[in-house]
C-alpha cells in the first residue's frame, strides 16, 4: 500500500515545518501544491521554503516554472501523478503540502476533463472582456449556465470577480454549446495511493496575528524590491496574487505604501478564511491545532497505515 500524507490549512499556519518533520520521520519526499510557489520569479511574496528548509527534505514543484509559461491545474495534476509514481517505486510514503485547494483536489481525486476550445472563441471572449469588463463575463455565465452561476454566487462569490476563471467558464460554454457545469464531476481516474489528510488550524485571532507577522517579515526581507522587478509584467495571470497586486497599486500611485501593506494583510486574512472553508468540506481530513506536538500527528498517521 502506498500513502500520500496530505497537509492542508490556511496560509502561515506552519504546514512547511510539519511537512519537513514528517518527511524526515517517514524518510520520504515532499510535493508542493501551492499554485504560486511553482514560479521561480516569485520568492518572498509566496513564502517559498528557505534554503535550510529545502536542504532538510527533498522538495518537488518549488520554483520549477516561469511566470511566462501557461501552467494550469490540469498540467500540474499530470506532472504530480508522474512524480508520485516515480517516488512510490522507492518508498511507501510521499507528502503533498499546500494551500491551493483546487490543486490538492486535482491530485487526490482527479481533474475534470474539458474538450479543447477553438482558439478563435478564446480570443473573442478575451477581446470582449477587455472592451466590456467583468460584467460581460458574469452576464454570459448567468445566461449560458445559470445553475452554475448561482452555485458560485452562493459558495464562492469572489470567483465571479476572477477574469481568468470567468473567461474559462464562458469559452467552454460558447465553444461546446453546453453548460460548463456539465463537464464537472465526471468519472475520475483511479489513484494508486491512499491519502491521509492532515489539517492544521488555530483560533482566528492566532491565524490573523501569524499572517500580519509574516507580511511584516516579507516587507523586511525585500518584498517591495521583488514586486518592483515584476511590475512590468503585472498583467500576467501568475501575478494576480495577494502581496504583489497591492504593491502594483502602490507603484501606480493608487495606494500609499502603508495602505498597500495593510491591504496585503487584509486580503491575506480573507484568503486564509476561504482556504479553511474549502478544506473543511472534506470530512476525511483530521484537524489538529497548529501547536500540536508533531509526535502526536505521527502517531495518528501510523494508526491509519
Amino acid at each position: 500500500m502506498k500513502y500520500l500524507i496530505t497537509i492542508v490549512g490556511p496560509t502561515a499556519i506552519g504546514k512547511t515545518a510539519l511537512s519537513i518533520a514528517l518527511a524526515q520521520h517517514f524518510k520520504c519526499e515532499i510535493l508542493s501544491c501551492d499554485s504560486r510557489q511553482f514560479f521561480k520569479e516569485m520568492t518572498i511574496g509566496t513564502a517559498v521554503p528557505n534554503e535550510e528548509e529545502l536542504q532538510a527534505a527533498t522538495h518537488h514543484f518549488i520554483q520549477n516554472k516561469s511566470i511566462f509559461e501557461n501552467y494550469t491545474v490540469g498540467d500540474y495534476e499530470k506532472e504530480a501523478l508522474i512524480k508520485l509514481e516515480q517516488l512510490f517505486q522507492e518508498n511507501d510514503f510521499a507528502i503533498l503540502i499546500g494551500g491551493s485547494g483546487l490543486y490538492v483536489d486535482a491530485v487526490l481525486k482527479g481533474f475534470d476533463e474539458f474538450p479543447e476550445i477553438d482558439p478563435e472563441i478564446r480570443s473573442e471572449v478575451n477581446s470582449n472582456y477587455e472592451k466590456l469588463g467583468i460584467n460581460y463575463l458574469q452576464e454570459q455565465l448567468k445566461k449560458l449556465d445559470p445553475d452554475y452561476y448561482q452555485k458560485i454566487n452562493l459558495e464562492n462569490p469572489q470567483t465571479l470577480q476572477n477574469p481568468q476563471r470567468m473567461m474559462r467558464f464562458t469559452e467552454v460554454c460558447l465553444g461546446t454549446g453546453k453548460p460548463y457545469s456539465s463537464f464537472l464531476n465526471q468519472k475520475k481516474g483511479n489513484r494508486n495511493f491512499t491519502p491521509i489528510l492532515i489539517g492544521l488550524e488555530a483560533d482566528r485571532a492566532v491565524i490573523y496575528d501569524r499572517i500580519n507577522q509574516r507580511v511584516n517579515i516579507m516587507i523586511q526581507e525585500g518584498l517591495l524590491t521583488e514586486a518592483e522587478r515584476l511590475y512590468p509584467n503585472k498583467a500576467l495571470n501568475a501575478l494576480q496574487t495577494v502581496g504583489y497586486r497591492e504593491l502594483f497599486s502602490y507603484f501606480d500611485k493608487e495606494f500609499t505604501l502603508a495602505f498597500a501593506i495593510e491591504e496585503i494583510k487584509k486580503n491575506t486574512r480573507r484568503f486564509a478564511k476561504r482556504q479553511l472553508t474549502w478544506f473543511k468540506r472534506n470530512e476525511s481530513t483530521k484537524w489538529f491545532d497548529f501547536a500540536t506536538p508533531k509526535s502526536e500527528i505521527i502517531k495518528y498517521i501510523q494508526s491509519k497505515i
